[in-house]
């Protein structure tokens, strides 16, 4: 697709949109969008950003950093992918994703200067592209007071980081995309650590010491400061529970040295992405003079949410999707489901990506499934159930492993296997972004 005209409906929009290159299809370069925004007068320099990269946990830090932004009284606009369910989504201001009309309006605003950039460019903008553009012109537009803008893929090349982040938050990095950011965790780390700009600070999540020194090494090349997380802030205490925990935070702030809150979030993961908020917010607020009452504090985090993430979707039996695409992603949900369910048999709906570490996600979850039944979701390049099933064979063993092709019947086994268990069972759907989203369709 070489140009872009003016469409006046959500359906025309997502099409348009679709036929552009997808995600998963990248050539890195910041020169498109760069392009772009220079034609649309640079609508990323009208409002501070607060940067969100990592490997794992970058969509529900963001989201907190977000609900905590919003209980201290500022108007907030958050970009965040991929999408469960609908592109609007990804553009979210004053806590809601853009309706259809306004969606429109923001393609409509770009449709000029992405023909511009298409004509001039060999390669034309990518998807993500111009969604980014989009979400950035809605926020110059809405005149938001901070946008909490979550990295695409990697960090240095990506779409986002035409933007200067005030903050730059790092959660922890991990093996995923090895084909387009490097085979190792450090190599992966240098790529993502181009979100960390000069005179800003760095929040970097706990990490391996190599990563870290990684992360820092940049940090003090640029002159940016840096705060570590579980070190300069900490989770004191955790208590878990079925639908959440509570916790014991300290973050820099003196009002904030031993704040007891609670987290509708399951698992030890989710309580360090809601303090690497907390000390991105604070690294905003704080020179502001605008820190939220802890009080404040408790409200958000108490009413945070993070769809597709170890989600509660049903209840008898226990059904819960989760998005997890990746091995180190799958293990961290296996632990927080072990701790809120300690005597719970678990039986598994996956379906992945073809470009996955299948044979990595699968042993994560080994320990947590009695079985699995295996299946196939919408994505183009979805793994072929037949195929996930031979690797599922090997890694978990073929007596734990059934396939049904389509998810809608693969719920439907694996809902009805939990209800007849003689023990207690619940159902973990999960292996994918686009399995959460569809299944959350089937189930809500």
């Amino acid at each position: 697709m070489t140009g872009a005209g003016v469409l006046h409906s959500l359906a025309d929009v997502e099409q348009a949109l679709l036929a552009r290159w997808p995600e998963s299809r990248i050539e890195p370069s910041l020169q498109r969008t760069t392009a772009l925004m220079a034609t649309l007068g640079s609508p990323q320099r009208s409002f501070p950003v607060i940067h969100v990269t990592g490997t794992n946990g970058k969509t529900t830090t963001a989201r907190v950093i977000d609900d905590l932004l919003r209980e201290a009284g500022l108007r907030v606009g958050r970009y965040t992918s991929p999408h469960l369910q609908t592109v609007r989504e990804r553009i979210v201001v004053d806590g809601e994703p853009l309706d259809a009309e306004r969606f429109v309006a923001a393609h409509q605003r770009i449709a000029a200067a992405v023909a511009e950039v298409d004509a001039s460019s060999p390669v034309p903008l990518s998807f993500f592209e111009v969604v980014t553009a989009m979400a950035y012109v809605t926020f110059a537009d809405l005149a938001v007071d901070v946008a909490v803008v979550e990295v695409g893929l990697g960090g240095t090349w990506d779409a986002t980081n035409v933007a200067d982040g005030e903050v730059a938050v790092i959660t922890p990095i991990g093996l995923d995309h090895v084909e387009l950011l490097g085979p190792d965790e450090v190599s992966i780390a240098r790529e993502k650590a181009g979100i960390i700009k000069p005179g800003a600070v760095a929040v970097l999540a706990g990490q391996t010491p190599a990563v870290d020194e990684v992360l820092t090494r940049r940090a003090q090349d640029v002159h940016a400061s840096v705060v570590h997380v579980g070190g300069d802030v900490q989770v004191v205490w955790r208590a878990a529970q079925p639908h959440g925990q509570r916790l014991g935070l300290r973050g820099a702030s003196p009002q904030y040295q031993d704040l007891a809150v609670y987290l509708p979030l399951l698992g030890r993961h989710q309580a360090e992405n809601a303090l690497t908020a907390l000390a991105a917010v604070e690294a905003f607020l704080g020179p502001r003079g605008r820190l939220p009452s802890p009080e404040a504090v408790r409200r958000a985090l108490a009413q945070v949410r993070s769809p597709g993430r170890l989600e509660t979707l049903r209840t008898d039996p226990h059904v819960l999707v989760d998005a997890s695409h990746n091995p180190a992603g799958m293990a961290v949900s296996t632990a927080a489901l072990r701790e809120a369910f300690p005597a719970t048999e678990f039986i598994g709906v996956v379906a992945v990506l073809a470009d996955k570490d299948v044979a990595g996600m699968l042993a994560s979850l080994s320990d947590l499934v009695a079985e699995v039944v295996v299946t196939g979701n919408g994505s183009p390049r979805c793994l072929p159930p037949a195929d996930l099933a031979d690797v599922a064979a090997k890694t978990l063993g073929r007596r734990r492993v059934s396939v049904v092709p389509d998810l809608p019947g693969a719920l439907e086994l694996a809902v009805q296997r939990a209800t007849t268990s003689p023990g207690r069972a619940a159902v973990l759907v999960t292996g994918s972004v686009v399995t959460a989203g569809e299944a959350r369709a089937l189930l809500t």
